[in-house]
Parts: C-alpha cells; structure tokens; sequence
C-alpha cells in the first residue's frame, strides 16, 4: 500500500468514526507536532492503536485518582422515597426486588456507590414476599432499624433484626418475607460492579413462592444454631465454601466486643486501634477469613469526644452510621452524620472521623459505623496499601 492509498484509508476511516482519537500537542516529553506525526496518529487511529506517550499520565497515575467521588446519602430521605416506591413499585418477577442503590454522583449516573462497590436500601412491605433467586453477586444485608424479615437462604430462614449483619456468597437461593404488619427497610450490599466489569455475572430464578416449612419465623436459623457459638467449629463442618457458613451475626455479639474494647482501654489494658477507636472485622468462622471472598465488613466504634486518624487505603469503602452523631471527612468534604445516613470512600481517599454522640442519641454513646469495603479482592492481588497520615 502506498502512502497516499494509506491516507485516503485513514481520512475516511476517520470520515466514518474511529472510536481513537489522537491529538499532537507541543508538551514536554511529547514528539515535536509535524505533518508526519498527524499522519502517524491517523494510522493509529484507523487501526485502533494508542500510544503509551499519549496516555501515561491517565494510565500511570502517581497515586490512585478515583473515577467516583466521596458523596453522602441521608437515611431519612433513603428511607422516605422507599416507602413511597412501597405504595408505588410492585416486588415480583421482573424487578425481583425493591432496592434503590446509591449512585455515586461521578459515576455517569450507573447504580453503583463505587467503581467496585453496589449499596442499596431495599424495602418490603407488611405480609410481602420477594421471590427467591441465586446470582453470583456476593452479597449481604444490614439491619440499621427495624425487625419482622426473614430471609430464607438455601431453605434456611434467619432473622433480621437492628444491628444483624447477614452475609451470603454467590450462588445461594434466597428469598425474603416480611411476617408483620409494620414495612422494613434495609441496606443490601453487592460486589455488582466487580463482576459487571470483569463480565463475570451470572443470574438464575427461583420459585416463585418459598413452601410453607420456610416461612417460619425462628428467633435462631439453623446456621446459627451450628455456627453461631464463640470460638467454636463443630466437627461435622465440610470443607470451606465460598462463604461464611454462619449467616447472621447478631448485633448483641458486635456490641459486647466493642464494649469491652474500649473498657480495656480504659483500664489500661489496650485492646483498641487508637485511643477511643474499637474496632472489629466480622470473620467465617470456619477459617478466620473474610466472611465474602470479595468483600469485607467492619464495625467500628468512636467514642464521644475521639477522632480517628486519617488513612488512606487502596480500594474504596461504603459506611453507614449505625448510631450516634459526628463529623466524618473524606478527603477535602466534611458531613455532620446522624444514624443511617450512608457515605462513599473513594480509592486513597483520607477518612477520618470525630465523635459527638451522646446518650441522647445513641445507646452507646459513641457514634457506631459499619463499613464495607473491597479490600479482599486488593489483598488477593497483592494491590493493597495503607497510608495513616499525620
């Protein structure tokens, strides 16, 4: 092909829309722009071609630059237009499900809290049933209010009440039924945007209706009844799953750990992450692990009058205030928070957090935050780091 036959190509594949698009510019460490170069980069661009040189600095960053942006959600106005989803939006097949997710404000409007991370307030109304389906989607729910739910995992009906952190790895069947005459909310978090990404999603239907023998409502399920006792593994457990095999974590557990926490402290024994900061990881019990191999949960308490450090971390992270009041920062952005309220940690971004809850608005009198993250995925890959800054 001669050069001539190679630019009349090149002008009309553009002419006819090459997603590539390269523009010479007189930069330092740029080639000097001449007629060759332009030449040069319209060949690149009608054979789909892009330079290293050209894209170093978006590709090669110093330091982490999230796509998303730290953003703050407030619980009342979540749970306000949920209720009015409740008179207005069906459950059945089709939606599947009444969850309303965060859509982080620098994210081209995709349901997603973060590039990695799906947050969500789901909301079932008095005698409603959500249909049962599995997907790969790690999942879990947290329970910032209310009680009446059940969640049927595998046949297996748990409990949902304040406080209870509910995990379930992909490809479980799962349903919900609310057994009261009062409506529930709460936060349902997936790793939907690490397996849309990597095109790695699978999805199937259930029945349409769980039987009779599910729509129980025990104070225990059976996971927890087998898994849900300190420091103990029974003998008859198989080999790991994907998952933790316990599938709640009851909400009086966590507080009585964090409690004690910071009593230690105070008695000069330690047992904090910093001064006025308990801490805790929420752990299958059958190896100590992260309880979903893509995400990891915390609970962490800051007691009135404490600020935590500032850290950065790899990876991004969702909180939801449990319980209290307080100022979080996360990088330049300060919020005064209040229970339920949610908000987004973008990857490096500093958070850190000063307590002023009191026993008027909170049982501990501390502000309680549960926090999800990606960390395990980083970990996998060897891609974590943290950086506490002074």
């Amino acid at each position: 092909m001669t050069e001539t036959s190679l630019a009349q190509d090149t002008a009309a594949d553009t002419a006819t829309g090459s997603p590539v698009r390269l523009q010479a510019v007189a930069a330092p460490g740029q080639p000097d722009v001449t007629p060759a170069l332009e030449e040069l980069y319209r060949g690149f661009e009608q054979e789909l071609l892009v330079p290293l040189w050209t894209e170093i600095g978006d590709l090669m960053p110093a330091h982490p630059r999230s796509r998303a942006v730290p953003h703050l959600w407030r619980w009342e106005r979540l749970r306000h237009l949920a209720a009015r989803a409740g008179d207005l939006v069906p459950v059945g097949r089709g939606g599947e499900r009444r969850a309303i997710a965060l859509a982080n404000p620098a994210l081209a409007g995709r349901p997603f809290a973060t590039p990695t991370l799906w947050a969500a307030i789901q909301y079932l109304m008095p005698g409603e049933d959500a249909p049962e389906h599995r997907h790969t989607q790690h999942a879990f729910r947290f329970v910032v209010e209310g009680s009446g739910v059940w969640t049927v995992v595998g046949g297996d009906p748990v409990p949902m009440n304040r406080g209870d952190f509910l995990p379930q790895a992909g490809w479980n069947w799962h349903a919900h039924h609310n057994a009261t005459a009062e409506p529930m909310a709460w936060i349902d978090g997936l790793d939907i945007p690490f397996q849309y990404v990597t095109e790695a999603q699978f999805f199937e239907f259930g029945r349409d209706e769980i039987s009779d023998a599910e729509r129980v409502t025990p104070e225990r399920s059976r996971s927890e009844r087998l898994w849900g006792h300190p420091g103990l593994r029974p003998l008859s457990a198989a080999s790991a799953t994907p998952g933790s095999p316990l599938l709640s974590y009851k909400w009086a557990h966590t507080d009585a750990a964090l409690s004690d926490q910071l009593l230690l402290e105070k008695e000069g024994f330690g047992g904090t992450v910093e001064p006025g900061h308990a801490a805790v990881r929420y752990a299958n019990p059958y190896d100590g692990s992260d309880v979903l191999p893509t995400l990891r949960a915390e609970f962490h308490r800051v007691a009135r009058g404490a600020e935590t450090a500032p850290v950065r971390e790899t990876g991004s992270s969702v909180y939801q205030v449990f319980d209290g009041s307080g100022v979080v920062t996360v990088g330049d952005t300060s919020w005064t928070v209040t229970r339920g309220d949610l908000f987004a940690v973008p990857s490096w971004a500093p958070f850190s957090a000063r307590s002023e809850a009191g026993t008027t608005d909170s049982d501990a009198g501390a502000l309680d935050l549960f926090r999800f993250s990606d960390a395990p995925v980083f970990e996998a890959l060897k891609l974590n780091r943290t950086q506490k800054d002074a």
